[in-house]
């Protein structure tokens, strides 16, 4: 039992790329400069979506809630990738790595269920556009917002809580960039089918009824947009549209791969680049595709430095 426990004590090594040590700079650089952008897309997205009283709609709320989530969910673990990648010390406390448990998995939940959100609303917005104000009203808009969170915090505590009950026998070294569940559930040294299952079953729930919820709303979405005569109707309706149909196949098309294979059978070396992808690529590419091809934040934003310029 003492040895059971003794990783409560040490806390943990957190392996990343330490097998291949020529390529921890090359980490370091590219996980740093991609956190650097996520800061201030997601910063920006949220800042105009405040200060811009043209912003305050339904659509630019939940992008607000979509930005604030990838802020945490990045700063929940790219700090300690980043000393680990630099220094030879790669330890992460065991206090440290409990919390890393437990919001990581939190956030992800959560912006599986606040992805669903975003369809529902531009399934409002697209296919009942005389009614959109009244249906996406603010209390609405509140409650899913709330059901997002608190859903994804369910989730985590059940499954985070669950892994850790699991015996360590002493086994510290995470061959992944951070703490979460697929990574603990290999330090295990009984039988983990159990948690494997509930992890499978889980995570299929918090995947498969967005995901199917999305697609729903996607295919009555694309019926309503084939019957719009005007050209440049469709072509906005589309961009907006596509903007969160890339977000879906980023977010969702990694987390899959990372938490539904059997977590003794995947390739652990594919795992953990998954796990990179979905913890840093995807939070930093989301403001990018909403704001590239969409002319309500390039206004606000060009009204936002115009008032600077004006002041100064």
């Amino acid at each position: 039992m003492e040895r059971a426990n003794s990783s409560s004590m040490e806390g943990f090594i957190l392996m990343g790329v330490s097998d291949h040590p020529q390529l921890e700079m090359i980490f370091f650089v590219g996980i740093l400069f991609s956190y650097l952008l996520t800061l201030f897309g997601n910063s920006a997205i949220i800042l105009l979506s405040s200060l811009d009283a043209r912003l305050h709609t339904p659509m630019y709320f939940f992008l607000s809630n979509l930005s604030s989530l990838d802020l945490a969910f990045t700063t929940s673990s790219v700090p300690q990738m980043l000393t680990n990648l630099w220094g030879a010390d790669k330890t992460i406390s065991y206090g440290g790595c409990v919390t890393q448990l437990y919001v990581f998995l939190w956030l992800g939940a959560t912006e599986c269920i606040l992805l669903a959100v975003m369809a529902f609303d531009r399934f409002v917005a697209v296919c009942r556009p005389l009614h959109y104000t009244t249906i996406m009203n603010p209390r609405l808009c509140w409650l899913l917002a709330a059901i997002a969170w608190l859903g994804g915090l369910g989730n985590s505590v059940v499954q985070s809580t669950f892994t850790l009950q699991l015996p360590l026998c002493g086994h510290r070294r995470v061959d992944s960039f951070l703490c979460e569940v697929p990574a603990m559930i290999k330090l295990a040294c009984v039988d983990t089918s159990l948690n494997e299952a509930v992890l499978n079953s889980v995570c299929t729930f918090f995947t498969a009824v967005p995901l199917s919820a999305i697609l729903i709303s996607y295919c009555y979405i694309a019926q309503a947009v084939l019957k719009i005569r005007s050209a440049e109707g469709r072509r906005k309706a589309l961009n907006t549209c596509l903007s969160h149909l890339a977000v879906v196949l980023l977010f969702y098309g990694s987390a899959i791969y990372g938490y539904l294979l059997p977590a003794k059978t995947s390739k652990q070396d594919q795992g953990k680049f998954i796990s990179l992808f979905y913890s840093v690529v995807t939070p930093m590419v989301n403001p990018l595709i909403y704001t590239l091809r969409n002319k309500e934040v390039k206004g606000a934003l060009r009204r936002l430095l115009g008032k600077g310029r004006e002041v100064s």
